[in-house]
C-alpha cells in the first residue's frame, strides 16, 4: 500500500466521496526493495524541496497554484526560454504574444465556454465579460484572420510561450507539475493539405 486520498466522483465536488486507493505489487523481494530504495531517493530531489532550498521558485499561501518563480528560478528559466527561441527559429517560426484576457464571445465561438468553463476564470470590462485564456488557439487564430493569406506564404508557423490560466481543484495541485497558471510552449501551424506530412513530421523532429 503506497497512500489513500479522497477522491469526488466523476470529478464533481457535489456527489459522493470516494476512497483512492494507491497501492502496487512485486514479484520478487529485491524488485520491492529497489523500489523502496528509488522512492528515498526520489523524496530527497523532491522539487518542492529543491524549489525553496535552491531558492528557484515557492508557492505562497496568497496565491495557491500560481507560483513566483524567484531570480536564480528566472535564470533557469530565461536559458530554457532562449534555448526555446533558438530551436524555433531553426524550425521556421515565428513568435507571437497573445492577450491573456480576451472577450467572452470569441470563447463561445471557440467552444471553450461549452466544453471548458468550469476550468476558466472570469472579469468585467467596461461592463462586458471576458474570459483568462486556459489555452492560447483562440488568440493564435485571432493572429491568423487578421490577414489575408496566399498559398504561397504557407505553410505558416506561430509559437508562442502563452500564459495561461486554469481552474485547478485545490486538492489536485502539487508544485509545479499541477498549477493554476503555466507559460505554455504552443505554436500553431497554417498548411495547405499536401503540406500535412512533412509538417507533423517537422513537429515530431
Amino acid at each position: 500500500m503506497l497512500s489513500l486520498a479522497g477522491a469526488y466522483w466523476r470529478g464533481d465536488e457535489n456527489k459522493q466521496m470516494l476512497q483512492r486507493i494507491y497501492g502496487t505489487a512485486f514479484t520478487k523481494q529485491s524488485e520491492l526493495d529497489e523500489y523502496i530504495h528509488m522512492l528515498e531517493e526520489a523524496k530527497k530531489r523532491d522539487h518542492r524541496k529543491l524549489g525553496k532550498e535552491l531558492g528557484l521558485f515557492a508557492i505562497h499561501d496568497e496565491g495557491p497554484g500560481f507560483p513566483f518563480f524567484y531570480p536564480k528560478g528566472m535564470i533557469l528559466r530565461n536559458i530554457l526560454e532562449d534555448y526555446w527561441r533558438e530551436v524555433h527559429r531553426k524550425a521556421g517560426y515565428d513568435e507571437i504574444k497573445t492577450p491573456i484576457i480576451l472577450n467572452e464571445a470569441l470563447w463561445h465561438q471557440s467552444g471553450h465556454w461549452d466544453h471548458y468553463k468550469e476550468n476558466m476564470y472570469f472579469t468585467k470590462i467596461d461592463e462586458e465579460d471576458y474570459a483568462v485564456k486556459p489555452m492560447n488557439c483562440p488568440g493564435a487564430m485571432l493572429v491568423y484572420k487578421d490577414g489575408m493569406h496566399s498559398y504561397r506564404d504557407l505553410p505558416l508557423r506561430l509559437g508562442e510561450l502563452g500564459l495561461v490560466h486554469r481552474h485547478e481543484l485545490s486538492g489536485a495541485l502539487h508544485g509545479l507539475m499541477r498549477v493554476r497558471c503555466f507559460t505554455q510552449d504552443d505554436a500553431h501551424i497554417f498548411m495547405t493539405k499536401d503540406q500535412i506530412t512533412d509538417e507533423v513530421l517537422g513537429v515530431v523532429n
